[in-house]
């Protein structure tokens, strides 16, 4: 089971990324276990170019607020759809401001 401060932080991230990015891609938490997260970006940025920076942009917005991680793995779905999964490794949790930067 994850911890629960790390899970909330998550959700902060996922609601910032929707905040900033929502026009082309929206994040959504799939799972938490252990020191890996798996999220569910959708929309139309899976039709460009680029497509790993979006989701690689996730983890930039963890850092800011406190959370050390790697972009692990991307899933693609099989048809031609608009989502992906990206599967995240935590490497380490500070107690940071950056959320703040934000609000």
């Amino acid at each position: 089971m994850a911890n629960e401060n790390i899970v909330n932080i998550i959700r902060k991230g996922i609601d910032i990324y929707n905040r900033y990015r929502g026009r082309e891609a929206h994040s959504s938490l799939i799972d938490v276990e252990q020191d890996l997260v798996k999220i569910k970006f959708e929309g139309h940025f899976c039709r460009t170019c680029g497509v790993y920076d979006w989701i690689e942009d996730f983890r930039y917005i963890l850092e800011d607020l406190g959370i050390e991680a790697d972009l692990e793995e991307v899933i693609e779905p099989r048809e031609d759809e608009d989502w992906r999964i990206g599967i995240f490794r935590i490497r380490g949790f500070r107690i940071t401001e950056g959320v703040n930067r934000y609000e």
